[in-house]
């Protein structure tokens, strides 16, 4: 991840988009896909990612895709990418520490 995030914030560039498969998570925690991937990503990995592409700040948008409601009967693959994404986005409460502070 450091080396991906190394190459994509380089100075010739402008920043990077990310795109994010819902169908790259695991199939025990995300049923609601079309291509269903056991061994994939678990929340935790997503978010830890996720988190780490943004926290480089050259991030400049995101898109998540292929998550489809219709295969979620009860709900609870949609709750758990929204409980990632928010955990993911939510700001480091370090970083708005010294924004606040001006540090």
């Amino acid at each position: 991840m450091a080396l991906a995030l190394e190459r994509l914030s380089r100075p010739s560039l402008d920043g990077f988009f990310i795109h994010f498969d819902a169908d790259s998570l695991d199939d025990s925690v995300m049923p609601a896909v079309d291509y269903r991937l056991p061994d994939g990503f678990s929340w935790n990995e997503m978010t830890a990612i996720l988190k780490a592409a943004m926290a480089s700040r050259h991030a400049v948008g995101l898109e998540v895709t292929i998550y489809n409601p219709t295969l979620d009967e009860n709900g609870a693959a949609g709750c758990g990418l929204t409980n990632a994404l928010v955990a993911a986005l939510a700001p480091n409460r370090r970083n708005r520490a010294s924004t606040v502070s001006g540090a």
